[in-house]
């Protein structure tokens, strides 16, 4: 199975606004947090592509140190970038994909192999919620392109009820 992960990355300096740091840590820190991402990602040999959508120059070419394709976005929101990532992925050369966000640094390539282990069905879609079940920390779509993404605000819920309109495979 080929799989394909896409990470949109907020540009470094406005992410994070709710942490009281200076603004260069905050700035350090969403780095070191990508660049663990990034390592993690890479680490795992279920994961055949990576595709980085930022406006950070810095975040596109730290991706790419790690061989992933870099795709500049304008930042309009996690959607659009999800979308432009979609547009880039060759229609039926990646069997899945997984978006992930940039700040997950805890997580372990085990961790990308359990959930690829967790697909029932060539027509599935797994949903990693946040700890309050009011974000997404996951979303793995089989085929790549099954669905639309919703995030924003509540996207858990919303991400399951846009799986629920493609497939009745769907685990949380």
């Amino acid at each position: 199975m080929k799989t394909s992960v896409i990470i949109p990355v907020k540009t470094f300096s406005h992410a994070k606004t709710r942490l009281n740091l200076p603004q260069q840590q905050k700035e350090e820190i969403c780095k070191l947090m990508f660049e663990e991402v990034l390592k993690t990602i890479s680490g795992c040999k279920l994961v055949d592509k990576t595709f980085i959508v930022s406006k950070d120059e810095s975040a596109l070419k730290l991706g790419k140190t790690f061989g992933a394709v870099p795709i500049f976005d304008d930042e309009t929101g996690v959607n659009h970038a999800v979308f432009l990532a979609d547009q880039h992925i060759p229609d039926n050369e990646y069997d899945c994909s997984i978006i992930f966000p940039q700040d997950i640094p805890l997580m372990k390539s085990t961790d990308i192999y359990n959930l690829l282990g967790f697909l029932r069905s060539e027509r599935s879609v797994i949903v990693v919620p946040s700890r309050q079940f009011n974000g997404t920390n996951a979303l793995l779509r089989c085929p790549a392109k099954i669905m639309n993404t919703q995030y924003d605000m509540g996207s858990y819920s919303h991400q399951l009820n846009a799986a629920r309109a493609e497939t009745q495979n769907i685990s949380v």
